[in-house]
């Protein structure tokens, strides 16, 4: 895909804001941030402490999806030292499912505006106010950040997913796009919005659980007449995975987890917005999409464990499963979350 299509399916990629649209404190101060933790304190106490002092006129909301009572008492006492409002889920709601807490607390404490932000990203306040500034001054709008790792190399500046397929390009990539189009999508990882926006979108779908639910929320966003923006001007950092990457750092496969959701909630997606055909042509290529995934952990992982590929399997099976109901509309809910 050109760079100039791509500006064309991300309104405002170049636009930038002359100058804010009101004082940075009281801007802020209509913000909050929203963080969904799952056993992740220590990351907190590095990166959301960091934010959290960056734009101290902002209210911190934690949502804390429960692991274990040490993990809880952990973060409640973290959250006292720095003031940060807590939610505590008596069980694991998913990222989608402790979002739609986190911004309904956020909305019954008056906030207008929330940033949407992983554990393990780090916002500076210069970036903060740019992502804010565009939500405010655009109420439809949901607002991206480029997104580099911590060695400084892009990792997100938007992304299609093709619908012949269910593959994903970025903006950069210079692979050609299968025919059938594409859907824009922003990374889950910083995400800024007016809580209007948040509220006629109806949330994240939670039943994703993890993965994908940023695909399926920019596609909400855009179903309810809102756009995606790509704030060129603010930089997040994160180093993906970091929450569920494998203890071994020096190892390059990612967990179980990783690739479980990643694999199943791509078909998830197609039962729930894809037509017939489109689904069929994402059911084909259902295993080499699977063989993909895991190999984003490398191939040495497979000289030691099968379990990639039985993890493999399993995702495949159950979101062919999904898919099946998705089409009967036997799916539950939209706020249940789906766990494996």
């Amino acid at each position: 895909m050109s760079t100039e299509s791509f500006h064309g399916i991300f309104h405002g990629i170049a636009d930038a804001p002359s100058a804010p649209t009101a004082d940075e404190a009281a801007l802020l101060a209509r913000t909050a941030i929203i963080v969904v933790n799952y056993d992740s304190a220590d990351l907190l106490a590095r990166n959301l402490a960091a934010v959290g002092d960056a734009a101290p006129e902002a209210r911190v909301v934690v949502v804390d999806n429960y692991s274990t009572a040490g993990a809880r008492g952990r973060i409640t006492e973290l959250a006292a030292r720095h003031d940060w409002t807590t939610v505590l889920p008596e069980s694991n709601t998913g990222f989608g499912g402790g979002m739609n807490l986190g911004a309904a607390r956020a909305v019954a404490d008056g906030a207008e505006l929330l940033v949407l932000l992983n554990p393990d990203a780090v916002i500076e306040r210069a970036s903060l106010l740019a992502l804010v500034a565009r939500a405010a001054a655009s109420p439809m709008a949901l607002v991206g950040p480029v997104i580099a790792d911590s060695s400084g190399t892009t990792v997100s500046d938007g992304h299609v997913v093709c619908l012949a397929d269910g593959s994903m390009r970025s903006r950069r990539s210079r692979r050609p796009i299968p025919p059938g189009g594409t859907r824009p999508w922003l990374s889950g990882a910083c995400l800024a919005l007016s809580t209007a926006l948040f509220e006629a979108a109806g949330g994240f779908d939670a039943r994703y659980f993890l993965y994908w639910e940023d695909v399926d929320f920019s596609a909400r966003v855009m179903a309810a007449g809102g756009r995606l923006i790509l704030a060129r001007d603010a930089l997040a950092v994160h180093d993906e995975g970091a929450t569920h990457a494998q203890a071994d750092q020096s190892q390059r496969a990612m967990s179980p987890t990783y690739y479980y959701y990643n694999i199943r909630n791509r078909l998830l997606f197609a039962g729930l917005h894809l037509d017939a055909a489109a689904q069929r042509r994402w059911v084909a290529t259902a295993i080499p999409t699977a063989t993909e995934v895991i190999l984003r952990g490398g191939k040495r992982q497979l000289l030691s464990s099968w379990r990639p590929l039985v993890t493999a399997a399993a995702a495949t099976r159950d979101g062919l499963a999904l898919r099946r109901a998705a089409r009967r509309g036997t799916l539950p809910a939209a706020d249940q979350p789906l766990p494996r």
